[in-house]
């Protein structure tokens, strides 16, 4: 296999040939022979060599350095001058071509080969490292970061295209400039300038990154951005570092990203009103059908809340307990009017009506996507420890904690007011009815908090309100009939 294509350049034949024949027993192609500066460039352009091997001393308008000049600005091709010329202006001429080598005349075939192989390597290095270059360039210049590095004094040795239009600087502008006098680096919060890198970077070898970083350019503009920083070393042996050569810092516009978050924290507050506003109206269609109760579940709602946040629970899980609590009578539009608002006791039939309201509240609520169990609370918001509640006798482990808060906050608010069958019990009995219910029918740990907020005065149905995030305070309730309240 030939280890490379060699054009000869040289005006005296035997010396060519002797060249040529050389190259063919160091293993070499020869892949043509040119006499003339005009003959090389046309023969090169022709079969694209490898190398050339060009004779500084040409007959014609063109020497070899000339030849040379002009073959290297039309492509790119390692040059090797052979001469028997040495003196120092004809050198610095040869210098001022980045030869890829000399050959004194006479030269040994070991020399000849060295020469040639050497160049061949170094030019394919050369060209390994400017196609990185180029990509890396092409890259950087593609990113829409603003990307700048600098020495380790600070001062910049390279801005893409991003952080000439972040900083409205050209790239020359910036070149040779420390970085704090191009632009300006505050928190966000506070205001608090960055005086310099070492702010930036928490000690040698750590890269940082800084969110919520406000950008002031020269010209006036305020840029949110964020900034990364990481630090270049010399490469040492075996991976080690050798010394800190200077830092990438990479500024990211994130007014777009921030103008987004805005529009979306409106977005989903809009939502979460109309989220509000519609579990009111829901809640409104039972109370319109039982004036004798309205605001029941929105008293409830806020004593349940209120336990809620008592007993530690999270505020998504506050809010669906408040959202139960506001929707868990939504059953009883399936009950008469006549009956809600009956001042007299209630017949087996009419109780077993009243009874189904948290079964009809589950099959309308079922199918609504909530993200909470709120239709599994409504449900159970009757059932009772001991298995005597409705419609299914749970008991104890089988009853939700939101459905067991609703029981005792629902039983509180009822005998708490006025139904049509009786007057108000006060707030005094409804108290002794959970305390007297501790542990058996009531969940415990619900109770205490109850009475914990109620008689510490933490808690009144008429002032307080309970808003975990996005709820509203809310909840269930109940009806009674002469001897018994019930929702």
């Amino acid at each position: 296999m030939s280890k490379g294509r060699i054009l000869v350049v040289e005006d005296e034949a035997i010396v060519a040939l002797d060249i040529q024949a050389r190259l063919l027993r160091l293993g070499f192609e020869v892949a043509g022979h040119a006499a003339t500066g005009a003959q090389a460039l046309a023969l090169a352009e022709k079969v694209s060599p490898d190398l050339v091997l060009m004779d500084v001393m040409l007959s014609g308008p063109k020497d070899g350095i000339e030849t040379a000049r002009e073959l290297c600005a039309r492509r790119s091709v390692p040059v090797i001058y052979l001469t028997a010329a040495s003196d120092a202006p004809t050198l610095d001429r040869a210098k001022e071509t980045s030869p890829a080598g000399y050959l004194s005349k006479p030269f040994e075939d070991h020399e000849l080969a060295l020469a040639i192989e050497m160049a061949l390597v170094k030019f394919e290095a050369d060209a390994r490292l400017k196609r990185s270059e180029r990509l890396l360039a092409t890259t950087l210049g593609s990113l829409t970061e603003a990307v700048l590095t600098t020495d380790r004094d600070g001062l910049v040795t390279y801005m893409n295209a991003a952080g000439s239009r972040l900083l409205g600087l050209g790239p020359q502008q910036a070149l040779g400039q420390n970085w704090t006098g191009l632009f300006n680096i505050f928190t966000e919060a506070d205001r608090e300038p960055v005086e310099g890198l070492e702010e930036l970077c928490s000690g040698p070898g750590e890269r940082i990154a800084c969110e919520d970083m406000l950008l002031a350019t020269l010209d006036g503009r305020e840029v949110p951005v964020s900034v990364s920083v990481a630090p270049l070393y010399a490469p040492g042996r075996e991976g080690a570092r050798d010394g800190l050569l200077g830092r990438v810092l990479v500024l990211r516009d994130v007014a777009q990203r921030k103008r987004a978050e805005a529009g979306l924290r409106e977005s989903m507050a809009e939502l979460r009103t109309t989220f509000r506003q519609t579990v009111r109206a829901l809640a409104s269609v039972a109370e319109k059908r039982d004036p004798y109760t309205a605001g029941h579940q929105q008293r409830v709602a806020k004593l349940a809340c209120a336990i809620g946040g008592k007993l530690s629970m999270s505020p998504g899980d506050m809010e669906g307990l408040t959202v139960a609590g506001i929707l868990h009578d939504i059953g009883k539009i399936y009950v008469p009017a006549e009956i809600l608002s009956k001042p007299t006791r209630l017949s087996h039939m009419e109780m077993a009506l009243i009874k189904s309201h948290p079964e009809v509240g589950f099959e309308i609520l079922r199918e609504v996507n909530f993200p909470w169990p709120v239709a599994r609370i409504v449900l159970e918001h009757h059932e009772r420890l001991d298995g005597t509640g409705y419609p299914a006798g749970l008991k104890d482990g089988e009853i939700s904690r939101e459905a067991r808060i609703l029981a005792v906050a629902d039983v509180v608010e009822a005998m708490s007011s006025h139904r049509p069958y009786r007057a108000a019990l006060g707030i005094s009995a409804a108290l002794d009815e959970i305390r007297a219910g501790r542990g058996r029918i009531y969940d415990a740990e619900v109770v205490d908090a109850c009475l914990e907020l109620v008689q510490s005065g933490a808690f009144s149905f008429d002032t307080d309100t309970c808003d975990p995030g996005a709820n509203e305070a809310a909840g269930p309730g109940k009806t009674n009939g002469p001897g018994e309240d019930m929702e």
